[in-house]
């Protein structure tokens, strides 16, 4: 707001044109370029840190929530690739002691001593091909049934529930459970699986099935020359995991809080983070698919390498959907409360339909009373409140998804929209009791 005006005939005041005031806009201006500077590093550094914390929570929460890491593995026991590829290493190793040629050499012998004449011995010692395929298929069913049942579900998640941290095993080479590793291989254990299927045949008259020993009963699900450069990274992630998250939110906090214009930081920061996001989420799928593509040959099932891949990446792949959705949802809220033409307009209509709501109501004898009113002269800090309470909501929330933002965000809507409500009231009020028409117009321009 200007002064005073001058007294008529009086001379301007003459203006300070010393060396003080060169020198204090030199370091203003300096001041202006090093904050400006600070904040774009602070705001580049926390949209590339982003996918980085989003990997320290998914090591450090897969590694120690049990319940979580049993989600994780469990779909994988019922998954038709890694029952496939079980089915085929049970039956392998089944097949390690049932020779059928030794088998019906054994009973050609036998029935040659007990006096079958020799050319009927030749006969049933040439059946050891038929035998030893009945006896495959025998193992083979066998074996299917026991992975297809529940049973073989219990076994896997009961194994993964007492080694709970069979991911990290899998990253960092500590320790032995369902998922062991040696060198770059990582292997499924399926020893109690043969050992119920070896009593399951014996109890079907296969004996012979009792001579299955009890080695060499891991199949191979992945092999990597670079896992333990991987088992490194992990580990530094699963030590950093609790606090590093904070620390990029700080970052980011501080980078928007020295920009000039903090709502337009606040809208680069959120698309940056979540283009940084979609990089990632962009090579995770090329990954995949060169790995996939270039298996050892110790992969005994590209199927089911491709299904342990997707199942342990499937929680980091959701947290980057979700900081994808929630920085487009912060960038497009911090557009609509700016001063562009169509975010004016869009507050305009949202005023202008609870101001005729409001003086509907009224003349229906529909009042809010104080409740209006209060809300009419206190909104902005009700409308702060209910963004940090949705914004501790999420923070507080459990391994957040896309759509607990999109719930979140309408909620946030609903609340917006009964706070107009009620300010339109209150302004209906006033109007009333000052004998004025209600005004169809908010004079803020629509702002909250």
């Amino acid at each position: 707001m200007s002064g005073p005006p001058e007294p008529s005939g009086s001379a301007p005041a003459p203006k300070d044109t010393g060396p003080a005031d060169g020198v204090g806009g030199h370091g203003s201006r300096a001041g202006r370029i090093a904050r400006s500077t600070a904040s774009a590093v602070l705001i580049v550094l926390t949209c590339v840190l982003v996918p980085v914390a989003l990997l320290t929570v998914w090591v450090h929460d897969i590694a120690l929530d049990t319940d979580r890491y049993v989600a994780t593995v469990k779909p994988l026991a019922t998954d038709p690739a890694i029952q496939d590829a079980a089915v085929r290493r049970i039956s392998e190793a089944a097949d390690v002691r049932v020779d059928g040629d030794q088998a019906a050499a054994d009973i050609a012998t036998w029935l040659t001593s007990q006096g079958l004449p020799p050319r009927a011995a030749a006969a049933v010692r040439n059946l050891g091909p038929q035998l030893d395929s009945a006896v495959d298929n025998t193992v083979t069913k066998v074996a299917t049934r026991f992975v297809e049942g529940d049973r073989f579900e219990k076994v896997w998640t009961n194994a993964n529930r007492a080694a709970h941290n069979t991911v990290v095993h899998a990253l960092t080479g500590e320790g032995r459970g369902a998922v062991g590793v040696s060198g770059g291989t990582v292997t499924l254990d399926v020893g109690t699986a043969v050992d119920r299927v070896r009593q399951e045949l014996v109890d079907a008259g296969l004996s012979p099935a009792s001579k299955i020993p009890d080695v060499d009963k891991e199949m191979v699900l992945f092999r990597s020359d670079q896992l333990g450069k991987i088992r490194k990274g992990a580990h530094l992630l699963d030590v950093i995991g609790d606090w590093f998250p904070l620390l990029v939110v700080a970052l980011g906090a501080a980078g928007v809080l020295l920009a000039h214009r903090r709502r337009r930081a606040l809208a680069r920061t959120a698309l940056g983070a979540a283009f940084a996001c979609l990089v990632v989420a962009i090579v995770l799928v090329v990954a995949r698919r060169y790995y996939l593509d270039h298996l050892p040959p110790q992969i005994q099932s590209r199927a089911a390498a491709a299904a342990v891949f997707d199942t342990l990446l499937h929680f980091l792949r959701v947290s980057l959907r979700t900081a994808i959705v929630l920085g487009v949802v912060i960038a497009l809220g911090t557009y609509l409360i700016g001063p562009g033409r169509l975010p004016v307009a869009v507050r305009r209509t949202s005023e202008r339909t609870a101001d005729s709501a409001a003086t509907w109501a009224y003349g229906h004898q529909v009042r809010t009373g104080r409740a209006g009113t209060w809300t009419q002269d206190h909104r902005r800090w009700i409308t702060l409140a209910a963004l940090l309470i949705v914004a501790l909501v999420f923070a507080l929330w459990n391994h957040p998804t896309a759509l607990t933002i999109l719930l979140l965000v309408l909620v946030l809507l609903a609340v917006l929209a009964l706070v107009a409500l009620l300010a339109a009231t209150g302004r209906a009020t006033l109007a009333a009791g000052q004998g004025a028409p209600v005004s169809q117009n908010d004079s803020s321009g629509g702002r909250p």
